[in-house]
Formats: C-alpha cells, sequence, structure tokens
C-alpha cells in the first residue's frame, strides 16, 4: 500500500508526459495516497557550459519549469487537483534528484515515463532506467 506516489516528468514533452501523470494520479488514488510530481532542470551552471549562459539564467529556467510544471499538470488532472498535489522543481541529474525526492518523501511508488528504447539507450542507460536500477521503492514505467 503506497502513502506516497512521486510522478516524474519532462515539461519539455507535454504531449507525453500528461499519460505519465494521469497514471500516477490513478494509483495514487488506488491508495488514497498523497501524489507529487517532479521536473528537473539541468544544471549548467557548476560546468564549462555554464559560463556561456547570462547571469540569472537558471533562475529563470527554475521559474519557467515551475509555471510548465503546473500548467502541464492542471491540464493533465484538472485545476482541484492540481491544488493537492505538490510541485518539486529540482536542479541537476534528473534520475539522481528524482532518487533523492523520493528518498526525502519517503515515496513508496516513482511513476516515470519511458520512451521505446533505441540502440544509445542500450549503451548510455536512459534516466528511467537508472531510476528503476537505484530507487529503494517500487517504479512503475510507463511507456509512451
Amino acid at each position: 500500500m503506497s502513502t506516497s506516489v512521486l510522478c516524474a516528468v519532462d515539461v519539455s514533452q507535454p504531449k507525453v508526459d500528461i499519460e505519465v501523470l494521469k497514471t500516477a494520479a490513478r494509483l495514487a488514488a488506488l491508495d488514497g495516497a498523497r501524489l507529487d510530481v517532479i521536473t528537473v532542470v539541468p544544471d549548467f551552471g557548476m560546468s564549462m557550459v555554464g559560463g556561456f549562459f547570462e547571469e540569472g539564467h537558471h533562475d529563470a529556467a527554475v521559474g519557467a519549469a515551475r509555471k510548465a510544471l503546473k500548467t502541464l499538470v492542471e491540464k493533465a488532472l484538472g485545476a482541484e487537483a492540481n491544488k493537492e498535489i505538490r510541485h518539486v522543481v529540482a536542479t541537476g541529474n534528473a534520475y539522481e534528484q528524482i532518487l533523492q525526492t523520493a528518498a526525502q518523501a519517503g515515496t513508496d511508488l516513482i511513476v516515470i515515463g519511458a520512451h521505446k528504447p533505441d540502440f544509445k539507450d542500450y549503451l548510455l542507460g536512459p534516466n528511467a532506467a537508472r531510476v528503476v536500477r537505484h530507487a529503494d521503492c517500487s517504479v512503475h514505467v510507463v511507456r509512451v
């Protein structure tokens, strides 16, 4: 039985992640669990690449991601449901931030979307595969 479900979405692909959100909401509702939704903004500030971005770029990216996340959740689940959901915008490596947030929230189930794998995924490993391998809780993968 789940008390906390964490749904990981990529706000840059809203059409794809609507189904992921709907699946997470259904699974959370089955157990009366709290639904948290996370998206992750890459952290370019610490690398050599960070020098090519304007000061304040990261804050602007986080703000845009927060707005896009709320819009996506509202579109997928409705305004009333959106009010009850905790929205998390993290910065860093996607799979690491998803796992860290799940651990901090006491998440029982992570719901994440995964594209049908192509050859490069077998060599590098997509974020969904890393979450599945390293999660301390159950993971439900939605094929999109």
